[in-house]
């Protein structure tokens, strides 16, 4: 671990109603590893059985019936262990494919810490197959390509079609590895109609098996802007979602439930009322802003997107106080277990700082409640915006049950109002902390000294205080957590130990489903200490610095702890990262506790609903009158991944969702998890 000394930190809360201490010095250690996935990990990790033909992927006997059973094997590092389940949770997102701890099934991955990152190509053995994720291997990325393995997938290299884009070259591989670069043959294999997809992350990148002569490489694009791009170890990429999604006759997802980004001007099959003012309208621009939507603002890639791109957006301009409009989306079903959704969506805010927009849900009690219950889930007021916002909304139905989005007039003069796109619900948690920069390449590129962007204090699901830190330095972009003194301190175990700390750059593709954000993370450990050797994740109060003064209390910190070169300008520049100048920072805090000696995770915890302005309940019942129906979803006769609707079962075994005690109040809800 490397430390890079002490740093004066001006505290800069623009987004915060604390008081900075100008004088406080924290220290900022980096946690000393690469930050690129070192590529080698994936090299020469197929394993297969002995006497079994090699073969691709191609439907049949070593396909898994899902849920998929698993073993997380007792020496396996707790960090890896966190990522495995958020490699499940991508799969449940982007797919049918589901996970379930092993019961008495015979077929079962057992996944391990042996040498190195390897993985069998589909479903081979009974009685446990191992799957190792080893010293090195815990990223999301490797992770996701040994489960793709054992799913059936080779590697992208491997296609029969490979010649027409890529050029292996013998002469610099290493002598006895050149058995990596075969093809396997059209007889054995299938691309189910995919293109060869160079952003595979089953893909070799460039200097795969290497033995250094002339340039060292040993495959060689045909197109060469993606020369540097195979080898990527972000995430799944949509072509490998789509060929997973092919290969087991899925058409639908665990945990996805819908996204719209209103499309060639539709309204997603949602529904709009008003009351006595102006309603939701579907539009390319607004006269008060913004000029153009969300989906289509150019990125960091240089790709502009659609050439017309569409909004939906509810007027304050005109009408009186308290006018109202509703914007509805069709009623769904939750289905997994913990009852807990994510509602994520982008907002620009052009009226009144006293106009609302108010989140809402309405459950359905049963088949025969036409009105539903409403409550209010978020509340988005105050300043207007210059850019496009993302926002999160932690939910918890039960029951069926509507989004409802309304825009409620305030008191004052407005030239504009509130506009939202790209929606996306899953059955999903939401990230803990949010932080936008927005210009961040302008930033970047004319700030001569060290900029630091924070996020209000935050708290943990078991009430250990927080906060994140970007700290920009072209040529990038650091970040960081800090342990902050909070109300629960007393009655809190210390030091803070087995937190799992995930830090994300959001690929801001709108479809959720199709997104390769980066995401690094690391455990907080005991032998994790500062260059005066106390331990990181002590009390601040016992061993901090005062850093804050809110709320007629002073607040201390910790050290700065995380990675100095999180994203360079370069990586920010790719996939949509930077959109319409913006960069998305996400932040999870999560404790690994439960996995020293289980294999599942317990289920998210929910916050109280704070908001700034009293809201009445809107007790209208929905815009559209609801449709009773007792229609079952079709029988299938695929008995290997249902390709119905989300099964009415579910294998999440964890707890049920809890309420935990809120954080204090912050005054700028776009920062901060609600």
């Amino acid at each position: 671990m490397r430390l890079l000394g002490y740093f004066c930190l001006v505290l800069n809360l623009a987004f915060s109603s604390a008081l900075s201490l100008p004088s406080a010095e924290v220290e900022i250690v980096d946690v000393g590893e690469n930050n690129t996935i070192e590529e080698d990990l994936t090299l020469d990790d197929i394993r297969e059985p002995p006497n079994i033909q090699r073969s691709s992927i191609l439907p049949g006997n070593d396909l898994w019936t899902s849920p998929i059973p698993y073993v997380l094997d007792k020496d396996l590092e707790l960090n890896a262990k966190g990522f495995i389940m958020r490699a499940f949770e991508q799969f449940r997102l982007k797919s049918c494919i589901d996970f379930k701890p092993k019961y008495s099934e015979d077929y079962y991955i057992d996944i391990q810490k042996l040498d190195g990152c390897f993985s069998y190509i589909g479903r081979q053995f009974a009685n446990g197959q191992d799957l190792s994720i080893g010293s090195g291997c815990d990223s999301l990325a490797i992770v996701e390509h040994e489960i793709l393995h054992a799913l059936g997938f080779y590697h992208e290299q491997s296609r029969f079609d490979r010649d027409d884009f890529v050029q292996i070259v013998p002469a610099n591989i290493i002598t006895g590895t050149e058995h990596n670069f075969r093809k396997v043959s059209s007889d054995e294999s299938t691309t189910h109609g995919t293109p060869y997809d160079y952003m595979s992350v089953m893909h070799y990148g460039k200097n795969a098996f290497s033995n250094g002569n002339g340039n060292g490489t040993t495959i060689i694009t045909v197109d060469p802007r993606f020369q540097d791009v195979i080898g990527q170890r972000l995430e799944m990429s949509p072509s490998d979602v789509e060929e997973l999604n092919l290969l087991y006759n899925c058409n639908a997802t665990i945990s996805f439930i819908f996204y719209c980004g209103f499309s060639n001007g539709t309204m997603c099959q949602m529904s709009r009322c008003s009351q006595n003012g102006s309603n939701w309208e579907v539009v390319t621009q607004t006269p008060g802003g913004p000029s153009s939507d969300h989906t289509s603002l150019s990125s960091g890639s240089g790709d502009n997107g659609q050439q017309t791109g569409y909004f939906i957006h509810g007027s304050t301009a005109t009408g009186q106080e308290g006018d109202s409009a509703r914007l509805e989306t069709e009623e769904v079903k939750p289905n997994r277990g913990c009852n807990v959704q994510c509602l994520q969506f982008y907002y620009f805010h052009s009226g009144n700082e006293s106009d609302e927009l108010n989140i809402w849900i309405r459950e359905f009690q049963d088949e025969q409640d036409t009105n539903g219950v409403l409550r209010l889930m978020s509340q988005i007021t105050g300043s207007p915006t210059s850019h496009w916002k993302i926002h999160h909304v932690s939910l918890n139905a039960t029951k069926n049950f509507q989004v409802v989005f309304e825009v409620r007039k305030g008191a004052g003069n407005s030239t504009g109002g509130f506009s939202i796109d790209d929606i996306n619900l899953s059955e999903t948690e939401c990230p803990h902390v949010v932080l936008q920069i927005d210009d961040l390449e302008n930033l970047l590129n004319t700030s001569n000294t060290v900029t630091i962007r924070y996020s209000p204090r935050q708290y943990s699901k078991d009430g250990h205080a927080y906060r994140i830190a970007a700290i920009l330095r072209k040529p990038s972009v650091g970040m960081f957590v800090q342990l902050l003194s909070g109300d629960f301190d007393n009655e809190l175990q210390w030091p803070c130990l087995q937190r799992q700390m995930i830090f994300q750059l959001l690929d801001q593709t709108p479809n959720k489903k199709l997104q390769m954000s980066k995401e690094l993370a690391f455990l907080s450990v005991e032998t994790q200490v500062t260059s005066s050797g106390i331990l990181a994740w002590n009390n601040p109060r016992d061993n901090g610095t005062k850093v804050l003064y809110e709320n007629n209390e002073y607040i201390y910190g910790g050290p700065l702890w995380g990675y100095s070169r999180f994203a360079t300008l370069e990586e920010l520049r790719s996939r949509e990262f930077l959109k319409g100048g913006s960069a998305i920072f996400m932040f999870n805090f999560e404790d690994l506790t439960p996995l020293i000696n289980g294999t599942t995770l317990p289920c998210p915890q929910l916050r109280p609903i704070k908001t700034r302005n009293p809201t009445k309940n809107v007790d209208e019942g929905p815009c559209l009158p609801r449709i009773l129906s007792t229609a079952h979803p079709p029988a299938t006769t695929d008995n290997k991944i249902s390709s119905t609707v989300h099964p009415a079962t579910t294998t999440d075994n964890r707890n049920s969702s809890t309420i935990i005690p809120p954080p204090p109040a912050t005054t700028d809800n776009r920062y901060s998890l609600i």
